[in-house]
């Protein structure tokens, strides 16, 4: 936490530039000890603040500059320049092309657009890259190339991430048992776990991709890697997650990717500092952004096996980066796709989805229902009357273990309206703990695109005590704002990597916009047994299956492994 005496003197600085002065604690962590001074000197580094938009910034600069502050002021520009590449990075770019930032420069009334680029490049606020374009030209032809404008951190980690993973592809994994014992242990594999059993025997990065029924092919290899005696550990994306797939390995040895990297999971580190492990299988591999990739590949020891397993029409990352599709994408190395399934009409529906049909689909147990809504008081009614009476008496799933997915925090039916309407249903209360009573579901946000979901179970001098997978996490009373919403309605973000026995998917007519395919994918496939979806967007829906597909990231991942890859014969 930053000194008092620097918040102190920060918020003395933002308040005589008319800011609210509780921005004061995230200025001073976000610009260190000389932060009063800087914000003096440059008001426009309050961008650096999260949460500070630019006609924020500019109000502030006129309190302090007067008419000093103009659009064109350089420091303008730098500022806008790493605010703008910082926006672009929860989206999933981890670079932005030159013409891409300059207009949105232009947008927000920037001059000279390219000079702002070029002084914050200068400054060394953003870096510049020249990546080529197409195959190699003749000798007296210049080469096209891209140019690409990005922050530090981001642009850091993807290249530790592709010097780790060229690592690990270019080095034989440890002869830590004989060809033979592998083949032993894929013979007795069947399909597909047998092929990722054989791909994982010789290499050292393998990708495998599947639904929630190919699951039983990484465990196939988890089990094999045991029954050699190595140390093996898979990582998931949630504790729930973890506590589904820990059910289909004996004994321990599933963590999730937070607690593996922190050491409060999984097998701890060896004397050098690696995880101490032979074979790691990364689960829910689409949502590793750069960095957390960067951290893991770092962490492995060299002749280490990494299998990233997950289902690619899932929602990718909310962070820098597609690593998953980058690495398939550039067939670096073996990849192995599941032939499971996922059964039932569930599975028969999804499936249609992830090739970009909506199918009709027979479901005779009432496996998947419809519910068609004119209007968002009537959505909203619907999924509380679905949750609390309809799935409990007609499927046989509790309210508890039914989870409501809907597209956006904000709106008519976002998450805020139905939690509060669910709640008053379901576990009303004064909400004395900061809007929350014990009972209440939340989705507990420890970091940026990470959702623990989870239920209150008290408070006290401490902070709000919480109840995640198992797990008691006890959130200080100063975070719990920003960090703890009630659970009962979701995100199809917050949602990824858990699944429910019952899930309501809400798709009001305001909601179009935020439709695509992965987004209906990753929402439908969160239901084990039952889903209902509360519909009222017409034709809208399987426009969005069959037309909107992942929008675009800029990254630099494949340019970067490339040339580490040994050429192709």
């Amino acid at each position: 936490a930053p000194a008092e005496g620097t918040v102190g003197a920060v918020r003395e600085v933002l308040t005589r530039g008319g800011a609210p002065g509780t921005l004061a604690a995230p200025a001073a962590a976000a610009l260190g000890e000389a932060a009063a001074d800087l914000l003096r000197e440059d008001p426009w580094q309050l961008l650096r603040v999260p949460g500070v938009r630019p006609e924020q910034a500019d109000g502030f600069a006129r309190a302090l500059l007067g008419g000093e502050a103009g659009p064109g002021d350089e420091r303008r520009g730098r500022a806008l320049t790493v605010w703008l590449l910082e926006q672009a990075a929860p989206a999933g770019h981890t670079v932005l092309e030159m013409a891409a930032l300059t207009e949105a420069l232009g947008r927000q009334g920037v001059p000279a657009p390219e000079d702002a680029v070029r002084d914050a490049i200068a400054e060394g606020d953003v870096l510049v890259f020249q990546d080529a374009i197409g195959e190699p030209v003749g000798e007296d032809e210049e080469q096209p190339v891209r140019v690409l404008v990005g922050l530090e951190r981001c642009a850091l980690a993807e290249e530790s991430l592709a010097d780790g993973l060229a690592r690990l592809i270019n080095s034989a994994p440890k002869q830590d048992g004989a060809a033979e014992e592998w083949e032993r242990a894929a013979a007795a594999a069947e399909g597909s776990a047998a092929d990722l059993i054989r791909a994982a025997s010789g290499h050292g990065l393998v990708l495998h991709t599947g639904g929630e029924a190919a699951l039983a092919e990484p465990a196939a290899l988890l089990a094999a890697a045991h029954g050699m005696g190595l140390r093996a550990w898979a990582a998931t994306h949630s504790p729930v997650g973890r506590q589904r797939f820990a059910s289909r390995v004996d004994g321990p040895g599933v963590a999730t990717v937070a607690g593996l990297l922190s050491g409060a999971e999984g097998p701890g580190r060896d004397p050098e500092g690696a995880l101490a492990l032979d074979v790691l299988v990364v689960l829910d591999a689409p949502q590793l952004d750069v960095e957390t990739a960067a951290l893991l590949t770092e962490s492995l020891p060299d002749g280490a096996r990494l299998v990233l397993s997950g289902d690619p029409a899932v929602l990718w990352s909310v962070g820098p980066g597609r690593v998953f599709a980058d690495l398939a994408a550039a067939r670096a190395c073996p990849q192995v796709a599941s032939r499971r399934p996922d059964p039932g009409p569930l599975g028969e529906l999804v499936s249609g989805i992830g090739v970009g049909e909506l199918l009709q689909v027979e479901a005779p147990d009432k496996e998947v229902v419809i519910v068609p809504v004119r209007d968002a008081g009537e959505a909203v009614h619907r999924t509380v009357q679905l949750v609390a009476d309809s799935v409990p008496r007609a499927i046989g799933v509790p309210a508890e273990e039914t989870q409501v997915i809907t597209p956006g925090h904000g709106g008519a039916v976002g998450t805020r309206v139905l939690n509060a309407a669910l709640k008053e249903r379901l576990n009303p209360g004064p909400g004395r703990f900061g809007g929350f009573d014990p009972g209440d579901r939340v989705a507990y946000s420890p970091a940026p695109g990470r959702t623990l979901p989870g239920r209150v179970t008290g408070a006290d001098g401490e902070g709000l005590r919480l109840d995640c997978a198992g797990e008691t996490v006890v959130v200080p009373r100063d975070r719990v704002e920003q960090s703890v919403r009630h659970g009962w309605a979701l995100t199809a973000h917050q949602a990824v990597g858990c699944r429910w026995p019952a899930a309501v998917v809400v798709l009001p007519g305001d909601a179009v916009p935020a439709l695509s395919r992965p987004w209906i994918y990753t929402a439908f496939s969160r239901a084990d047994r039952h889903l209902s979806v509360v519909h009222g967007v017409d034709q809208a829906l399987p426009r969005a299956v069959s037309e909107v597909l992942a929008k675009p990231r800029t990254t630099r991942l494949p340019v970067l492994l490339a040339p580490q890859l040994p050429a192709e014969e």
